[in-house]
């Protein structure tokens, strides 16, 4: 009677069956090959072509991204949240910011995109970033304990002995690097790469990603990495000390800009975070208390970010079937040597 009644049971649905196609899934949902090649064909060119080991590793890369995004969307979904027509308008015109629209055209034109490819882009972008400040953001609070205590520990800070700029960086060298401590462990290895990476960079910047978020998560330098690329105040005396195209990136640029140096292959992206006159600051000292609590929010935005995106990865059901062939693809034969001459 047992078997009979397990033998009536209705038996459960087949797993829903993946497409050649799909080179990763993601609760279910499928990352095509297309979609990462249209993906990559957002980044712009480099100047010189990548090999094919290059290329492929780039867009493993990219799709290691795609896959946090998907995720990030389908908690979009389950959170009612969604862009506005506005914002993506603004991302969208931005994208093309100093470039006439019919060269932007051209150029979509030219990596095989449409208006429409663009604007989906920006509009998962723009997504992922809602998602994020919707689930960490009411928890980056400063109270006035932590305000003050950060004051007093930090109070020779505040003490500006003579004109300083507030800058962070991004860096990106064409080497392999012997220690990488950003989050993604992202390393470029030859100038290509490196060019390809600080076009993809600039491009997220451009989309409004976060200067903090993209050197904590790309940049090659181990010291400033973990801090999301934060060199705190340099005096005027030290810049003018440094390299031209380093100082050139930061003297007289105003606040919030993001200037490119590069030097032997190598490229650092510098942030001016803030122009600082001399003298003591204290807590009266306007737009002080503004700058220690966005200060100390960047600090637990970094930890709190880092973690969530932890925990929503490790809770999705991701198969990276493309990465998973690459290794288990076996190397090329190697060309027989040739016989010893006599």
């Amino acid at each position: 009677m047992t078997a009979a009644c397990r033998s009536t049971a209705p038996a459960s649905p087949p797993p829903p069956a993946v497409s050649a196609d799909a080179w990763a899934v993601v609760n279910g949902h499928e990352i095509t090959r297309d979609e990462v090649d249209k993906a990559y064909r957002r980044v712009p060119e480099t100047a010189q072509p990548l090999s094919d080991e290059e290329t492929m590793t780039a867009k493993l890369n990219l799709l290691d991204s795609m896959i946090l995004q998907e995720i990030l969307l389908s908690r979009a979904r389950a959170l009612n949240i969604t862009v506005a027509d506005s914002d993506l308008d603004a991302a969208y015109n931005d994208a093309k910011k100093n470039i006439s629209d019919e060269t932007f055209q051209a150029e979509l034109k030219q990596r095989g995109l449409t208006p429409a490819d663009m604007r989906e882009g920006l509009r998962r972008e723009l997504l992922g970033q809602k998602v994020i400040e919707s689930e960490i953001g009411p928890k980056l609070t400063v109270s006035e304990k932590e305000l003050t205590d950060f004051f007093n520990a930090n109070r020779a800070q505040f003490n500006v002995a003579e004109e300083s700029y507030h800058i962070a960086q991004l860096v990106v060298t064409p080497v392999r690097e012997a220690q990488i401590t950003n989050s993604s462990g992202d390393d470029a290895t030859t100038p290509q790469a490196a060019q390809a990476k600080v076009q993809m960079l600039m491009e997220r910047l451009k989309a409004g990603a976060s200067f903090r978020d993209l050197a904590a998560g790309y940049s090659e330098d181990p010291e400033s990495a973990p801090r999301g690329g934060d060199l705190g105040l340099v005096p005027v005396s030290r810049l003018k000390q440094a390299p031209p195209q380093l100082r050139d990136a930061v003297l007289n640029k105003a606040p919030g800009s993001v200037n490119v140096a590069s030097a032997g292959g190598a490229y650092t992206l510098v942030l001016v975070v803030a122009h600082e006159q001399a003298g003591q600051r204290d807590l009266s000292t306007p737009g002080m208390r503004d700058d220690i609590t966005q200060t100390l929010k960047g600090r637990k935005e970094q930890l709190m970010r880092s973690a969530y995106l932890t925990v929503v990865r490790g809770d999705a059901k991701v198969d990276n079937r493309i990465a998973r062939q690459v290794l288990e693809s076996k190397p090329a034969a190697q060309p027989a040597a040739e016989p010893a001459k006599k």
